[in-house]
């Protein structure tokens, strides 16, 4: 529906709200009530998503050990950022290198609004600075994928099915940093999407059925999502081939030498304070985006 006839809606059942009989019923009420502020987001341009919790895998790009350095960079950042909005953060699979960097990790944030606030931040990001990992301390590019996903409920994944001959499950032990097993049995897992070749892990819970759900949910936002950007239904984005990733695409810079600024290519928000978004203070480009 188009703006007009979504306020036409609303105020069709608005109308039924001054009835005085209208809650006498109290299911059919609340079901009013859900739907006007259903029609609303949609007016305003709000998702039902939006309103969730929100899925986050950091995956190092081209550039080494300073690519899986800015994916942990970028970690603390946005664990920074969760941190002052009080949001809460759960790790669900974490690939780390012996730098203390991450070849990818993947989190849930959790709390009301999360998805609508860091949807935008989904893309390639690129670190401009002297590398620490280079003897020779010459100024080096790196880059680094950000992808935000929707975190369905249990309600809403059953209305997004995937053929379980399109699915490829493997299992393997979860370990810890250094390589150290922390459990013995084959609890990790990772489900490969056969037609689209989209893989998700998950092996930060404690049973492997509990790590199939989260990895399942997860492949079912990916695909969501990719279905989203494409503009094309769930069905249609299940049967395409992802295109590979390109690391030169990036929305945003973080430039620490010469000298120091964060510009969004999207936006053309930009600050010098490069140091102060490292620790969190994002809403400089939340808001840009939001405002689009």
């Amino acid at each position: 529906m188009d703006k007009e006839n979504i306020q036409q809606k609303i105020d069709q059942l608005e109308a039924e709200m001054q009835n005085p009989d209208f809650w006498n019923d109290k299911n059919r009420a609340r079901g009013v009530l859900a739907q006007i502020t259903e029609l609303k987001n949609k007016k305003y341009g709000l998702g039902k998503y939006d309103r969730g919790n929100a899925i986050m895998t950091i995956i190092a790009g081209a550039g080494g050990d300073d690519a899986e350095d800015f994916s942990g960079m970028l970690l603390a950042m946005y664990m920074k950022y969760a941190n002052k909005k009080g949001w809460g953060i759960n790790l669900i699979h974490e690939n780390k290198n012996e730098h203390g960097g991450y070849r990818n990790i993947t989190i849930e944030i959790s709390r009301k609004n999360v998805y609508g606030n860091l949807k935008n931040e989904s893309g390639v990001h690129r670190l401009v600075r002297l590398s620490p990992f280079n003897t020779k301390k010459l100024r080096h590019t790196s880059f680094a994928l950000v992808e935000v996903l929707p975190k369905f409920s249990k309600l809403e994944e059953k209305d997004i099915i995937i053929p379980d001959s399109d699915l490829k499950v493997e299992f393997a032990r979860s370990s810890g940093p250094g390589g150290q097993n922390v459990n013995k049995r084959e609890t990790a897992v990772r489900i490969v999407h056969i037609p689209t070749g989209t893989a998700v892990h998950s092996s930060a819970e404690r049973s492997q059925e509990r790590n199939r759900e989260l990895a399942l949910s997860i492949l079912r936002a990916k695909i969501f999502k990719k279905a989203e950007g494409e503009k094309k239904s769930f069905e249609d984005s299940m049967k395409l081939k992802n295109t590979e990733i390109e690391w030169g695409n990036q929305i945003r810079s973080y430039v620490l030498h010469p000298y120091k600024m964060v510009k969004d290519h999207r936006t053309n928000a930009e600050t010098s304070n490069a140091d102060g978004v490292l620790e969190g203070e994002l809403d400089i480009f939340v808001e840009a985006e939001k405002n689009l």
